[in-house]
């Protein structure tokens, strides 16, 4: 994402090892006092009390049978015969969706922040009790590998369960490279800048990449919020503040851009890691920062600007994730910010480039770019255009969030269909990654 960033401190990791422990003792304490009767029927978790409840698909109850439909015992409907049966990908997702509560399904939707050095019990609780299903570990840690994914695997713990089965909780994390680092220390590698990754040969920056991915994967970490795929022109260069200031960009071209974010991607690829694009359709001509300024502008960018050129690429490479940003951009659609445009997102991106992973928002949390719009707005803003998955950096903004999505899906059932979709899309991405149990 556009993030605000920060010199690493430096306090060394003494206080995390300290606190894991307690912290994956507070999850524990945190679980809504499931532990009490784990290994029976209440192993599902139960629905918020704010929850609707009138929609009765997805309440809690076993999930659907794991045969072929039409060979189960019993008759066999004309439907189940008429049509191929789908495929076990397919049938996997499908049954995690039908056992879910609405409450868990809109949990789906949500990424939300949790500070990787010092996890904030306040904040996990209101996640845990919101079945958020992703995390992004936020700020600095020097822990190191070993304490980092001792961490990760107390969150995992309490993830929520559908008829037994864990919904695995996706953990993501930003670690670019140069200042934009979340995780050091034992185990990790420093990581130069994007600018310095651009001047190796492709081939270098996938084996290079390939190695920070599996260091990510033995901290427990599934996403990287990475490669900036923004093309800061060099005449812009470091008066752009959200990536040229930072040396964030590969390089002031798009062929530069292109052949290295799509490197690094399948670096992190080749170690079973995945990555996101960012951030759609392109931060590279814009002035401020999105995450400390409102109204920022891109004024130059078109649906046939080169600089869209590495996100085709990676799209076509296979991106699981793309990010679209906060700016707007107004030969686009000068109406909404792109993260709320059915344009950028549901006509250039799905339409146009033939996306069909998962599309995650720039921070909605915290940035100062949609301070203007309530929480709620947010939430319903982005999904109605047509992304999936909801990043925010404050925990505090999820039951607002939560809460106004499963209003309108009880409103509107074009809404409704938006976010099942949604769900899916996600859960797809979780299978791929492993985190669902796929028999």
């Amino acid at each position: 994402m556009t993030t605000r960033v920060r010199r690493p401190g430096r306090r060394r990791s003494a206080s995390l090892r300290t606190m894991t422990p307690l912290i994956i003792l507070a999850l524990t304490a945190a679980a809504c006092g499931e532990s009490a009767t784990q290994g029976g029927p209440a192993d599902s978790p139960r629905p918020l009390a704010t929850s609707p409840g009138a929609e009765t698909p997805g309440t809690a109850g076993p999930l659907p049978s794991r045969t072929t439909p039409g060979a189960t015992a019993g008759a066999t409907s004309p439907a189940a015969t008429s049509s191929a049966p789908p495929t076990p990908a397919a049938t996997c997702t499908d049954r995690y969706f039908s056992g879910m509560t609405p409450a868990q399904r809109v949990g789906q939707l949500f990424m939300g922040g949790v500070s990787a050095a010092h996890p904030d019990e306040a904040q996990l609780r209101t996640l845990r009790d919101h079945h958020v299903g992703s995390i992004m570990l936020t700020g600095r840690s020097s822990a190191g590998t070993t304490v980092t994914r001792r961490l990760v695997d107390g969150f995992r713990g309490q993830a929520d369960q559908v008829a037994g089965e864990r919904v695995g909780l996706m953990v993501a994390t930003d670690q670019e490279g140069g200042r934009v680092q979340v995780l050091s220390g034992p185990g990790f590698s420093a990581i130069p800048s994007g600018l310095t990754q651009g001047s190796w040969p492709v081939t270098t920056l996938r084996t290079r990449a390939a190695g920070w991915a599996k260091q990510l994967k033995a901290a427990g970490v599934d996403l990287d919020l990475a490669p900036v795929a923004d093309v800061v022109p060099a005449g812009l260069g470091t008066r752009n503040a959200p990536i040229g200031s930072f040396g964030r960009e590969y390089g002031h071209t798009a062929g530069t851009v292109t052949s290295h974010s799509n490197a690094f991607a399948a670096g992190f690829a080749q170690s079973g890691v995945m990555t996101t694009l960012k951030h759609f359709p392109g931060l590279g001509q814009v002035i401020g920062n999105t995450d400390v300024s409102a109204n920022v502008v891109d004024s130059v960018t078109t649906a046939g600007s080169s600089g869209l050129t590495p996100f085709r690429a990676g799209i076509r490479a296979g991106s699981p994730f793309v990010m679209v940003s906060l700016a707007t951009y107004t030969k686009i659609d000068s109406k909404h910010l792109a993260a709320f445009s059915p344009t950028v997102i549901g006509q250039l991106l799905r339409r146009d480039m033939g996306f069909k992973g998962v599309v995650i928002s720039d921070d909605l949390g915290n940035a100062v770019a949609v301070r203007s719009f309530t929480p709620a707005q947010r939430a319903l803003n982005f999904l109605s255009a047509g992304g999936d998955m909801i990043l925010t950096v404050r925990p505090s903004t999820v039951p607002a969030m939560a809460q106004a999505i499963r209003t309108r899906m009880q409103q509107d059932a074009s809404f409704r269909a938006k976010v099942n979709d949604s769900v899916h899309r996600i859960l797809a991405a979780k299978r791929d990654a492993g985190l669902l149990v796929c028999r």
